[in-house]
């Protein structure tokens, strides 16, 4: 089949090959893949410099962004794995260095770089990252000086997060032992590098995360500590994660992290910010000789304090003494009275036997031998009188002449007549020479008292 040339393509209705064409039409896909293989093949490893802008950590952990200048901007995406390695977060506005590989994604018709390393663009990006991130936590209030707490005077137990094998941990024992041994309990840590962060406020967490009287000893203080170094050193300790973990620290905290002229944000964290590692072991205890000196001092303070107040207070009493009166001042008007009512008694008494004395004199003048015998002759008439009127009055005595008198058995009541005797079961009948015990018999209704059944006496 032979095709005559057009030039007018645009009015095909359907294509057709021309006569000689070697570029024979390609499908979307097949396109997109040549490009893909043509990209990555060309640009298989590039460093890109650029600003960080739309950074984005999608739930799956991959992270997306854009990195631009002033005329361009490429897509980036940064996998789960590369994130985690990161030594730094990442935010809009920062310059950095991106290394990867380009690709393309043909569903989209775009390109991007997919980024395999993250660097700051020198120390001006790092500072730029440090100070966003200083202002972000500073309007938290994070380095509020209110949130800030006293260290303990004399802590007993005192946590090190550092690394075991520098010579940060080995400074501070020595620092201390110098001046006040302490218990130490050393968290060992990365101080730097990937992980380096994490692992630091994963010590500070613990720490916080002890019980009282667990087989670890809780810190009454924590120490976080390391050595001089570059900005990038000592990036670890200006990483947000380690910031929140120092102020969310329930532990009074010290931060000991570089030189003296160095400067993290967990400085502006913590409780006190000590300019080395052995300036936060001269922080965290008192000297041990000075605290003895001191007691000692304190103990002779005390002495003479004492001395001075047993010494005042003797004076006191010394002057008050003077003012009381002596004993014979307060004894003589008691002794005058006592001589006055001896000398009242004396004579008191004196009267009292003199009065005696004559009652006595009067008493023994009517004690005359006649007045006696005579008022004794008296009363021996009127007790004979008397004798004689109970002679009379005796009962048994009239027994003799025959009389009798009746008492009722067993009571012994005395019966005085006819009725009462009738109704006595048993009588005693008393004569002058003794008693006969009788019982009442009736017959015929009428009583007998009989002593004998055939001699009845008839009542």
């Amino acid at each position: 089949m032979t095709d005559t040339p057009s030039f007018d393509a645009a009015g095909r209705l359907v294509a057709e090959e021309g006569f000689g064409d070697n570029a024979p039409a390609l499908t979307v896909s097949e396109l997109s893949g040549a490009l893909k293989r043509m990209v990555e093949d060309r640009f298989g490893h590039v460093r890109l410099r650029g600003e960080i802008s739309g950074w984005k950590r999608a739930a799956s952990g991959h992270a997306y962004l854009a990195l631009k200048d002033d005329k361009a901007l490429i897509d980036a995406v940064l996998w789960k794995g590369t994130v985690a390695r990161l030594p730094f977060g990442p935010e809009d506005g920062i310059e950095v260095i991106a290394t990867g590989k380009l690709t393309t994604y043909p569903g989209r018709s775009k390109y991007q770089i997919v980024v395999e390393s993250l660097e700051l663009a020198g120390e001006g990006a790092l500072m730029l990252l440090l100070e966003k991130l200083k202002a972000k936590l500073a309007g938290e209030g994070l380095f509020q000086q209110e949130r800030k707490r006293n260290l303990p005077f004399l802590p007993g137990v005192i946590g090190v997060i550092t690394s075991p094998t520098g010579s940060v941990i080995r400074d501070i024992l020595h620092r201390l032992a110098d001046r006040c041994p302490s218990r130490v309990v050393l968290w060992p840590v990365a101080v730097q590098g990937a992980g380096a962060a994490e692992q630091v406020a994963a010590a500070l967490r613990g720490f916080d995360a002890l019980s009282p009287g667990g087989p670890v000893p809780r810190p009454d203080l924590v120490i976080v500590a390391r050595g001089g170094g570059s900005i990038e050193d000592l990036w670890a300790f200006n990483e947000e994660v380690v910031v929140r973990a120092i102020a969310a620290c329930s532990i009074p905290t010290i931060s000991a992290v570089g030189h003296e002229t160095d400067t993290t944000l967990a400085d502006y964290a913590a409780d006190m910010r000590a300019p080395t590692p052995t300036a936060a072991a001269e922080i965290a205890v008192p000297v041990r000789a000075e605290l003895l000196a001191g007691l000692r001092e304190r103990g002779a303070r005390m002495e003479r304090c004492a001395r001075r107040y047993h010494e005042r207070g003797a004076e006191r009493l010394a002057g008050l003494a003077r003012l009381l009166p002596t004993p014979a001042l307060l004894l003589d008007p008691q002794r005058q009275r006592a001589a006055d009512l001896g000398e009242r008694l004396r004579r008191g008494l004196g009267r009292r036997l003199s009065d005696a004395r004559g009652d006595l004199a009067r008493a023994g003048g009517a004690l005359r031998p006649g007045l006696l015998r005579a008022g004794l002759d008296r009363a021996a008439h009127r007790l004979a009188a008397v004798w004689r009127v109970a002679v009379t009055l005796n009962p048994d005595n009239v027994l003799s002449r025959g009389y009798a008198w009746v008492a009722a058995r067993p009571s012994g009541a005395v019966v005085a007549d006819a009725a009462a005797a009738r109704s006595a079961a048993a009588l005693s009948l008393h004569f002058a020479d003794g008693s006969v015990d009788v019982r009442v018999e009736r017959t015929g209704g009428r009583a007998y008292v009989a002593d004998k059944p055939d001699q009845p006496t008839l009542l």
